[in-house]
């Protein structure tokens, strides 16, 4: 069965970095748009970031252009989210996701098939 397994989360002060990583298994990893996705108590979950199965296209919420970075290496069938300059309401439980149906990028919760069980991110101020 297709797993998503999200790592890296943790407490950290506003202005550090974290690195959240999340493995896949069961699917073809190369053939799937990937996304990182996060809810903060009381709110929606929201598109941060998404990548294509290739790389080349990536997709960035506004609140995390320029601090976030997506990557992804198809050897490993893992996808990466370097976050830097952390703020405080960049505090959430984040997800990795992964779409068959997106030949790009989407930031449609719809779109995604498959979805990680989380990984809490807090950042003190």
């Amino acid at each position: 069965q297709v797993q998503l397994v999200e790592s890296g989360g943790g407490l950290v002060q506003a202005g550090d970095s974290l690195r959240l990583s999340c493995a896949a298994s069961g699917l073809t990893f190369s053939s799937y748009a990937m996304g990182w996705f996060r809810q903060a108590p009381g709110k929606e979950r929201e598109l941060v970031t998404a990548v294509s199965w290739s790389g080349v296209s990536t997709l960035y919420a506004n609140s995390v252009k320029g601090r976030f970075t997506i990557s992804r290496d198809n050897a490993k069938n893992t996808v990466y989210l370097q976050m830097n300059s952390l703020k405080p309401e960049d505090t959430a439980v984040y997800y990795c996701a992964a779409s068959v149906v997106v030949t790009g990028t989407s930031d449609r919760k719809s779109e995604y098939n498959y979805w990680g069980q989380g990984t809490q991110v807090t950042v003190s101020s």
